[in-house]
């Protein structure tokens, strides 16, 4: 019983911060009678209002939310770009929260050039390698290949997950300091302010959330190294 409780508690802990997110930006995602405009037109319309010369607004697919300072792009999903509802202006102000950010080159910018390249490229290793364990298990018949699988999983996924926690404070800017007091500057009444609060919230902890999630990927390569 008191391993159930804990595998429940673990389960929690990796997928629960996931899940919130995913709740939050869903229980918001209805349109709102009365909204003046789409995520996509307040995003142009603050890439104007903030003079962030060559900054575009473009479509992207579903779930590709992000700025890219590379392309200078700020990508917006289907729901997003042309919905009208709390979670797409929220959204849609966040990622030009970013914008913003990078126009200004401001210094929590330097956190993404630090880690966000590097987490990436850690999954990708990890994956690599994950991949060939089970070619090497059947080959070498050796149970050390299976430990080695499970170490180096378990040390790429929490190595991408605080990789990602160091670049919270980048998205937490983007969020409180950026969105929401623009959203309150009449763009928003201050009866939905608590739910944008809220979305932002969600927002700023979308990478961590997705990288802790991915940590359950690894029962699918365990089960096939056994």
């Amino acid at each position: 019983m008191i391993y159930l409780i804990l595998l429940c508690l673990v389960l929690l802990i990796i997928y629960g911060p996931s899940l919130w997110v995913r709740h939050v930006l869903h229980k918001y995602s209805k349109p709102i009678e009365g909204m003046p405009g789409t995520g996509a037109e307040l995003a142009i319309h603050l890439v104007e209002r903030f003079n962030l010369k060559d900054v575009k607004v473009v479509c992207g697919g579903v779930g590709e939310n992000y700025y890219s300072p590379e392309e200078k792009v700020v990508c917006l999903s289907p729901d997003v770009f042309e919905g009208k509802s709390l979670t797409a202006v929220a959204v849609a102000a966040h990622e030009v929260g970013h914008a913003i950010q990078f126009y200004n080159d401001e210094p929590v910018t330097k956190l993404r050039q630090r880690y966000l390249g590097k987490a990436a490229l850690v999954k990708r290793v990890g994956s690599l390698i994950l991949m060939s364990i089970p070619v090497f298990t059947l080959v070498l018949k050796s149970p050390v290949v299976m430990f080695f699988g499970i170490a180096v999983g378990l040390i790429t996924m929490l190595s991408s997950v605080f990789m990602y926690a160091a670049i919270l404070p980048e998205e937490y800017d983007a969020s409180y300091k950026k969105a929401l007091p623009i959203l309150a500057q009449g763009y928003l009444p201050e009866t939905h302010m608590p739910a944008a609060r809220e979305i932002l919230k969600a927002c700023a902890l979308t990478y961590v959330a997705a990288a802790l999630a991915d940590v359950l990927s690894l029962w699918r390569w365990f089960r096939m190294i056994r």
